[in-house]
């Protein structure tokens, strides 16, 4: 049992409910808080300019005197990538797997954090104690080895975190679930359980891993040209597969994407990637073959499978660019608001004369997460008081909801927590109550967190209506119209084609100027206010179009 009486144990997650990815979950007993997971999410169509989000860790760094490590059951971008921005402000001990922190490490190099941070390896199995809390791990599967799930004990029951799961009876790696442990677990009493619930709403089973070799090596083996294949830099499983179809069909792979390069390297040091000597070449060395002798295996830089493929389409990478006679596979299914601009990459593609095979068409790609009937298996070797579902949608915790009810765990012990959302249990009986700050924080280049809301409306804005800047120079000592003004349209309306709009506008800006000057008004917010507000009205009443109006006012 843990060392001290918890009077209340408080459960909320800061990313990962409500949505796909940046997950982030925290359990707070007395004076600990565990943190499990700091992922990061795939911006959505509407973040234009943005690079990825992450969780608003406000709460955190506000209490980071009682926050006793973070967690992380697995290797994917979505639980470790926030690692480097987080621990920068929370600098507290990385508990993960050796695969899942060889990787954590990779990632804390893009802001110097791999030197700083506290690294401490756990295998499934394994029992540590963090802060005065015992901490449990056991093995799971997914599309990525080393994964773990976390239970974690109090006087209240155990409170029990399956990372992301499916039961995979015939995994890669040929290790299957820890399904003793689970039923121990279940045995000693888990007051909560915090199950994935991505695929809750999928009857049946999740296919096995193993499933898209078949897929893969049929394709490899019928194409007569170059194969070209996209997929999550992380999805270790998916690589081997694609090396091992490449070794048969006697093909050398060519790696686009930093990230994959880096994953693939990170994999073979540690013993996770089955790989001959030779058959990685460089991009530009693929010439030295024949095509049929070729496989291209791509990501983008972050991570995630579309951009490099886009890049390699539209001919902007300087080293490759696809090809009329090539084969592409889409070894991944896309991230919640990315379906749109994926579905032009393959219309894209098609255009060019490829043949592209999407998981639809051909079975070259699975989910790494459990169906219906495995999440009914989750629930009936743990037995859970209490059920969060986590890793999904709102319209997936329902779903996983009513699995539960059909467990007979009632739909009133299931929580559907929004982010911030605080879950508590005190003498084992939970309720929602209360919140913590919650919410993204958007990373743009080197900003983190300083492109918000009011920044995205603008992009937004100069995306659908373009801007109208008007340059004015005013005279210091009587406030009069020295030059100007000079209005400069970008995205609005096309200069030369509008000249008697644009004429009419200036004159409503000069009309205005002298109208402010003759009441006095001579500050430059005012004055500026002014000029937006009557030129506002006047393009929209003209052009039914709203354009950001910067006013720029200088004094000589």
């Amino acid at each position: 049992m843990a060392n001290q009486i918890a009077e209340k144990i408080r459960v909320f997650s800061l990313g990962g409910v409500g949505e796909v990815g940046k997950n982030m979950y925290a359990v707070e007993i007395e004076n600990d808080i565990l943190v499990v997971e700091a992922g990061l999410m795939f911006p959505e169509d509407d973040m234009l300019g943005v690079d990825v989000v992450i969780p608003d860790t406000s709460y955190l760094e506000q209490n980071k005197s009682r926050v006793r490590g973070i967690i992380v059951t697995h290797g994917h971008e979505d639980h470790i990538g926030a690692l480097p921005y987080v621990l920068k402000k929370v600098n507290v001990p990385v508990y993960g797997t050796k695969l899942t922190l060889g990787l954590v490490e990779d990632h804390l190099k893009t802001t110097g954090m791999h030197k700083k941070a506290d690294l401490r390896l756990v295998t499934a199995g394994s029992t540590e104690t963090i802060g005065d809390v015992p901490v449990s791990f056991f093995h799971t599967n997914h599309s990525i080895p080393d994964c773990v799930g976390v239970s974690i004990e109090t006087d209240q029951g155990l409170i029990v975190y399956t990372g992301d799961f499916k039961f995979d009876q015939t995994p890669v790696d040929g290790k299957i679930t820890d399904f003793g442990t689970l039923h121990s677990l279940g045995e000693k009493g888990v007051l909560c359980l915090l199950s994935d619930c991505t695929n809750a709403d999928r009857p049946g089973t999740t296919p096995s891993e193993l499933e898209p070799a078949k897929g893969i090596n049929r394709v490899f083996q019928e194409a007569n040209s170059r194969v070209v294949i996209t997929t999550f830099a992380s999805n270790l499983f998916r690589i081997q597969q694609i090396i091992d179809a490449s070794v048969k069909t006697k093909r050398k792979i060519t790696v686009v994407g930093a990230s994959i390069y880096k994953t693939i390297q990170i994999a073979r040091r540690l013993g996770y990637l089955r790989a001959p000597k030779n058959i990685f070449v460089k991009p530009e060395e693929i010439g030295n073959f024949p095509d049929e002798q070729v496989t291209v295996l791509c990501t983008g830089s972050q991570g995630e499978p579309m951009s490099a493929i886009s890049r390699l389409a539209k001919g902007a990478d300087q080293k490759l660019s696809i090809q009329s006679n090539d084969t592409v596979i889409i070894s991944a299914t896309p991230s919640p608001g990315t379906e749109k601009s994926v579905s032009q990459i393959v219309d894209f593609l098609y255009k060019i004369g490829c043949e592209v095979i999407t998981p639809g068409q051909e079975k070259v790609h699975v989910s790494g997460h459990a169906s219906q009937e495995e999440l009914r298996l989750m629930l009936n070797l743990l037995q859970p008081k209490y059920v969060v579902p986590v890793h999904g949608e709102y319209r997936k915790q329902f779903a996983l909801q009513q699995v539960a009810a059909e467990q007979k765990v009632k739909p009133e012990n299931t929580f559907l927590i929004d982010k911030g959302e605080v879950v508590e249990f005190a003498k084992g009986q939970g309720r929602v109550s209360g919140k913590v700050p919650s919410g993204n924080v958007l990373i743009d280049g080197l900003g983190v967190g300083d492109v918000g809301n009011i920044v995205l409306r603008d992009r937004r804005l100069l995306s659908e209506d373009g801007i109208l800047v008007i340059v004015v120079t005013l005279s210091k000592k009587t406030g009069a119209i020295v030059s100007g003004p000079d209005i400069v349209s970008r995205g609005f309306v096309y200069v030369r084609e509008s000249e008697k709009l644009m004429e009419e506008a200036n004159k409503k800006v000069n009309d205005t100027l002298e109208k402010c000057m003759s009441e006095n008004v001579n500050e430059w917010s005012s004055l500026k206010s002014n000029v937006r507000d009557v030129l506002s009205k006047f393009l929209y009443e003209k052009t039914k179009r709203r354009p950001m109006i910067l006013p720029i006012i200088m004094e000589v």
